[in-house]
């Protein structure tokens, strides 16, 4: 009589392979439709191996390099603002997973995807020490990679060939070539690491309801220079304003970045104020109803949020008492540039923290000088204000557009000035300076304790919109 357990186990084997088997025919057909994978079973990885490596059936990633840890850079380029500070291990020592490596290289894969490839056991890695195997043939030993799994410098990842990569231009916008033009026309620098960007008034930052096109998309569609990622925010301007924007090209640098701002902001709350220690600079020009009471001087107020027409809309507003309500501290450094006869001050705003609406609101409630165009925090002030009368209504070259009158995506850069009877808000970001991120990364590659003290920083700035320019020289008549 046969091996009665002998015989259970193999049926049980038997009928675990046609389970798996028909598991995967399953699961497989559900993201077929866009990307075709390939479930082997039954094989012996070492014959798969073998065969998919000769075949050339695996879509191979970039082999994996020690990552930068954004967040650990920018507290180092911080603390090296006043002292001789430099990076340390933890710069360089970012661990990656294997979900994550694949999904920075192929930006495309919906996350959803690379997760149901995993699960199948569909990804190989290729450890750094490969060689040849047990019968002498010189070839790639892949072995079966978890999501969760660390990558190690040297390992390369493999992806079934099968799978296909979104197309790029489906997440383009389709734009006509003066579209393209005019945002390529923003453009202040482009480097390695970062593209910095003079935004027009009147154009969202980001999208959201209501709005139809929003500079992140644009700058995805039009400002990837090749890169496999689109650039990315790291802070924001109001729809209104205008001036100095910066985008991260890669996802390092844009943490980077982040860290920077973020930083600025927490050593600001608990740190002296020192210009030669800030190695995060903004200055904004800023037209105002009024004028201060002094020449210069520094804010330093909390601001909280409050709900107004019935939930429909909110307001930031200064706090008097911050244990009433929650509130964030804000400090803003200001500096009278010139005054007029006409009730009209120009203004440099440096904000010390970033807050939302910070500079407009310091501006109306704190030193009772409302922003020219402000209408949601300076509504009453500007009822009872006339527009000024310009004799000299002549363009000069810097104002003539050379788009025609009206700019693409509906963009009216020309009027609103304090001549128009509808003024646009006089807020612009002129100058930004802030450490070269893209000599840091390359430093900190080449040496992970690298000192930056001596690391240069950039200086970018900004012209003025026509409407605003049309202001200072109406004050300057």
């Amino acid at each position: 009589m046969p091996n009665q357990p002998l015989l259970y186990r193999i049926l049980g084997s038997l009928l675990l392979q046609f389970t798996m088997s028909r598991e995967s025919r399953l699961l497989v057909p559900a993201f077929q439709c866009q990307y075709a994978t390939t479930v082997s079973t039954g094989a012996s990885l070492k014959d798969e191996n073998r065969s998919n490596t000769k075949e050339g059936k695996w879509f191979t990633l970039p082999p994996y390099s020690s990552t930068i840890n954004g967040s650990a850079l920018g507290r180092a380029l911080c603390a090296s603002g006043g002292s001789n500070g430099g990076a340390d291990k933890a710069v360089s020592s970012a661990e990656t997973t294997a979900l994550k490596w694949v999904l920075r290289c192929c930006p495309d894969l919906p996350r959803s995807l690379v997760q149901k490839l995993f699960r199948l056991r569909q990804v190989r890695r290729e450890a750094s020490d490969f060689g040849s195997d047990h019968q002498g043939v010189l070839g790639r030993r892949l072995t079966r990679v978890a999501a969760k799994d660390s990558m190690n410098p040297g390992d390369q990842i493999f992806l079934p060939i099968t799978v296909k990569l979104l197309p790029s231009d489906e997440r383009k916008l389709p734009l006509t070539k003066e579209e393209v033009n005019f945002i390529h026309s923003l453009v202040l620098h482009r480097d390695s690491a970062i593209i910095v960007l003079n935004k027009p008034p009147g154009m969202p930052v980001q999208g959201g309801i209501g709005i139809k096109t929003s500079l992140d998309e644009l700058a995805s569609t039009c400002l990837s220079y090749g890169y496999s990622e689109p650039p990315r925010l790291v802070h924001r301007l109001d729809r209104d304003s205008s001036g100095i924007l910066v985008m991260g090209r890669t996802q390092v640098s844009a943490t980077v970045l982040h860290s920077i701002f973020r930083e600025k902001t927490i050593g600001m709350l608990h740190d002296d104020i020192d210009d030669k220690k800030r190695i995060l600079q903004k200055r904004y020009l800023a037209l105002v109803l009024g004028s201060p009471r002094r020449q210069r001087g520094l804010i330093s107020a909390p601001l909280g949020k409050v709900v107004v027409d019935n939930g429909k809309s909110d307001r930031i507003t200064v706090v008097d008492n911050a244990q009433d309500m929650s509130c964030q501290h804000a400090i803003t450094q200001y500096q009278v540039i010139r005054s007029s006869s006409h009730g009209l001050t120009w203004l440099e705003l440096c904000p010390l923290t970033g807050r939302k609406h910070q500079l407009r609101v310091h501006c109306a409630q704190v030193l009772g000088t409302p922003i020219v165009g402000d209408y949601k925090y300076g509504w009453q002030a500007h009822r009872k204000w006339e527009p000024l009368p310009w004799s000299d209504l002549r363009r000069n070259s810097s104002e003539i557009c050379p788009f025609g009158n009206i700019y693409p995506f509906d963009l009216d850069l020309n009027s609103g000035s304090i001549s128009d009877k509808q003024r646009r808000l006089h807020l612009h970001c002129k100058q930004m300076v802030f450490p070269d991120i893209s000599q840091a990364l390359q430093d900190v590659q080449l040496s992970p304790d690298c000192d930056f003290a001596q690391l240069e920083s950039l200086e970018f700035n900004a012209r003025l919109p026509s409407y605003m320019q049309r202001s200072w020289d109406i004050m300057n008549s």
